[in-house]
């Protein structure tokens, strides 16, 4: 995250208004919900967990074990069984 000076990109009466409210303290203006978007989609990263779990799941349809999927995903037994018991 990056910090920009508001008087650098805000109106004057704006930064006036918001004055009233605070001084000299950072504050967080978040996305519109219009701009958001969930945690990895820009990266690529939660794609990559849905490949990730799509092959697990797969796997353990085709006869690999809890354990033995644990052991080859370097995760927990229990992270093994809601990926492979979830509806998704």
């Amino acid at each position: 995250m990056s910090y920009v000076k508001a008087s650098t990109i805000l109106p004057e009466e704006l930064l006036i208004e918001l004055q009233k409210y605070v001084q000299g303290e950072t504050i967080y203006v978040p996305k519109s919900k219009s701009n958001y978007q969930k945690w990895g989609t820009r990266s690529g990263g939660r794609q990559k967990i849905v490949d990730r779990n799509t092959h697990i799941k797969n796997n353990f349809n085709n006869g690999k074990t809890i354990d033995q999927l644990a052991d080859v995903y370097f995760l927990s037994t229990e992270t093994i069984k809601k990926i492979v018991y979830s509806k998704i």
